[in-house]
């Protein structure tokens, strides 16, 4: 097997796609705890690094410490509350059921959770593999058993330590649990078309908070399975979870493809049904499982018709984001109102700048701290501190590259200055490519760019390896943590008056100044808009930032981009079972968290991180787009509270309104935006899997004229322009 993984290795290391739309452009894809089910699992490694600083008790009021999750994404139940609890009077279990659960129990490794046991943290995430920690901020620590996580064909299994650091689960990752047999169809399973339906008194998969609160919610079916024991139910939140909660999720109404309902767990029906065990490690939970059900119950949730219900906490907001902004305020601090130091290493005009509509290109170098182990590349990744927190380790050197048009050249005032993010795996010189040359030009603006250290073309070879053993991802979660710094110093040598505008390469040749320095923009497409996110929330130089053909969420990006075929084609040889990759996936999300959009959502449009401004948006989606799902784009915009243009699509485009829950976007009224531009391609499919039919929209939006005429006006005028005139935005396809 390791000749055939060595193979695919070679393979993934000469694979590049298309991000931007020729040339270098490149493929791209994609808190308060309630009573916690803590258990004591046996081999544990949970190792403490909680920043000294917490956070307040979070609101229980809707959409917590930002008004993003409104009504229109959760429900507040009406039932009152019960004070005593409402279950069956405890009796003794039968022999049956108990043998049935010490079996469980044996068939698996010291503290596993047996209620699903077909595997050792299902269902996932559960507090059940938690421990109580008084100085974390959720008052909980992940404790994942050392055996407990998928190994792969090799035998190794995924080693916990960097997961049980944390103080809770992602806000964003896939809800799984194995339900044998199911039949979703027969089951009702809620739709991503029919996100109100999900918090009907019909529903029959729910999530509720620890204020009563229902959430929004689609599931499915995990696709092409490897056999009927690893089906797995996939629960996606409509809205990214708010740090620090705890939720309750509740399966009821599930039907096999006989038409049978389908039975619970032992130990589920143990605790459903009052049946008492003599199982110490059944009973320790029960109180916090009586407690679950009694919330439940005030929300409306009958416990008779449970079938699964399990409790987990979302790990706080300095768990997730203190690290980058840790390595963030030592950085400015040091660098202070000065830029980094720079050299600029290559100047680049006609002829040898082969590049229609450009007049210069500026190469070079600057450098940022480093807070990676060894010279910062690839496979390093940070050492902590006794306060949990990365450990400076000398300086890095920095790619630049800055693209001048001829029509800056050729002007007689400074350009706009903006700051570019490329695509999957690519480069810097992206802005290289003819949407990019077609800005520039058309608005006046010179773009600047870095690579996304960690996952740029250096990463392909780390990223291909950690996916046959996964012990290995926080040396790609820690990376691009260092990459997102790398971006923050790059736009204060944009911005610093000793920066780029001092040097002689950024000046006409009557001395006049090419950029002007003083404000500073973000602009990024596909991975570039992904990321881009997360610089959002953490930057503190820019106010407006466009994220192309954007989206969030690893663990949901992944199953549904036909970019992962060629790293699935690596993993699969390591992890054989698709429901071991699909747990991974979902555990990566747990440390991508730190390090892409998706754990920073919650604080760009509003309740901005501590040392950072809010941001306005502009979120340019692509209809039918086969490397970042739309799906991804609206969960994200839900979750700040962004407005949509609408109609978001002709009439039939889509079967019902995935975009429920957002308020339509005014032009001169609303800030931010995502619109949705359609080039008449195949609708994605209901399913988990990536979309394939026809030729694929993902770089049309940005190609079309009229879309960066509202980039343009978005950017530098600061207003949402309807350029499709109150009908649906239509772009032409990119061959």
């Amino acid at each position: 097997m390791r000749g055939k993984i060595a193979g695919l290795l070679a393979v993934a290391c000469v694979f590049t796609a298309c991000s931007g739309d020729d040339d270098e452009a490149t493929t791209d894809s994609p808190a308060t705890t309630s009573s916690a089910e803590a258990t004591e699992p046996g081999d544990t490694t949970v190792p403490s690094d909680e920043p000294s600083t917490t956070v307040a008790p979070p609101t229980t009021e809707a959409g917590g410490s930002t008004d993003t999750t409104s009504d229109t994404t959760t429900a507040t139940t009406t039932a009152p509350p019960t004070t005593e609890p409402s279950g069956p009077s405890p009796s003794p279990a039968d022999a049956d059921l108990v043998a049935a659960i010490q079996a469980d129990l044996d068939g698996a490794p010291a503290g596993c959770d047996p209620l699903d046991p077909r595997q050792c943290v299902f269902p996932y995430p559960s507090n059940a593999t938690t421990v109580g920690d008084d100085t974390s901020a959720t008052g909980v620590r992940v404790a994942f058993p050392t055996d407990g996580l998928p190994a792969n064909s090799e035998g190794v299994h995924i080693d916990p330590a960097e997961w049980n650091r944390n103080d809770g689960f992602s806000p964003n990752s896939s809800i799984l649990t194995h339900v044998p047999g199911l039949d979703a169809e027969a089951s009702s399973l809620p739709r991503w078309d029919d996100l109100e339906g999900s918090l009907s008194d019909e529903a029959t998969v729910v999530i509720v908070d620890d204020a009563g609160e229902r959430v929004a919610l689609w599931a499915e079916p995990d696709v092409d399975v490897t056999g009927p024991d690893d089906e797995v139910l996939v629960i996606h939140p409509a809205v990214s979870l708010e740090e620090g909660r705890t939720y309750h999720v509740a399966l009821r109404g599930l039907v096999a493809g006989t038409g049978a309902t389908i039975d619970p767990s032992a130990t589920f029906t143990s605790y459903r049904d009052a049946l008492t065990t003599e199982i110490d490690e059944i009973e320790r939970r029960r109180p916090d499982m009586e407690a679950m059900f009694d919330d439940l119950a005030a929300a409306g949730i009958a416990r008779d018709d449970l079938q699964l219900a399990w409790t987990f906490t979302v790990a706080s907001t300095e768990n997730i984001t203190g690290r980058m902004l840790h390595i963030r305020d030592e950085t400015l601090a040091e660098l202070g109102d000065a830029a980094p130091t720079f050299t600029v290493t290559d100047v680049i005009e006609p002829p040898e700048l082969d590049r229609d509509g450009l007049a210069r290109q500026i190469v070079g170098t600057y450098t940022v701290p480093n807070w990676l182990t060894g010279d910062g590349g690839p496979g390093n990744r940070f050492e902590t501190g006794d306060d949990g927190l990365p450990v400076r380790n000398g300086n890095v050197e920095a790619p630049f590259v800055c693209n001048v048009s001829d029509t800056t050249m050729n002007g007689t005032e400074p350009a706009h200055i903006v700051q570019y993010g490329h695509g999957l795996l690519g480069s810097n010189f992206e802005i290289n490519a003819g949407n990019v040359r077609a800005m520039s030009n058309e608005h006046d603006v010179v773009h600047c760019a870095t690579k996304w250290a960690g996952m740029s073309e250096d990463d392909i070879g780390n990223a291909a390896s950690v996916l046959t053993e996964v012990s290995a991802f926080p040396t790609m979660a820690d990376r691009l943590q260092q990459g997102v710094l790398n971006q923050i110093v790059l736009g204060r040598l944009m911005l610093a008056d000793d920066g780029l505008v001092a040097d002689p390469a950024f000046a006409r040749p009557d001395g006049s100044p090419l950029i002007d320095h003083t404000t500073l923009y973000y602009d990024g497409n596909s991975q570039g808009g992904i990321m881009g996110l997360m610089l959002a929330g953490v930057s503190p130089d820019f106010e407006r930032a466009v994220l192309g053909v954007p989206g969030m969420n690893y663990s949901m990006l992944l199953p549904r981009s036909v970019d992962f075929d060629t790293y699935e084609a690596i993993m699969t040889p390591a992890y054989p079972s698709t429901l071991d990759r699909m747990l991974t996936i979902s555990l990566m999300q747990m440390l991508w968290d730190r390090a892409e959009g998706a754990g920073y959502v919650r604080h760009v449009v509003s309740d901005p991180l501590p040392g950072t401004n809010a941001k306005d948006v502009l979120m340019h989606v692509a209809y039918g787009d086969h490397q970042v799902t739309e799906l991804s784009a609206l969960v994200q915009a839900r979750t700040m509270g962004v407005p949509i243009h609408r109609p978001i699509a002709a009439d039939g485009r889509y079967p019902g309104d995935p975009a429920w829950g957002l308020d339509d976007a005014t032009e001169g009224v609303s800030t931010s935006a995502i619109v949705i531009w359609d080039s008449g391609m195949a609708p994605i499919p209901f399913e988990a899997t990536a979309p394939r039919e026809g030729d694929d929209s993902h770089e049309d939006p940005r190609a079309d004229p009229d879309a960066r005429v509202q980039k343009a006006a978005f950017l530098f005028d600061g207003e949402y322009v309807d350029v499709c005139n109150g009908a649906p935005c239509t772009a032409d396809h990119v061959d």
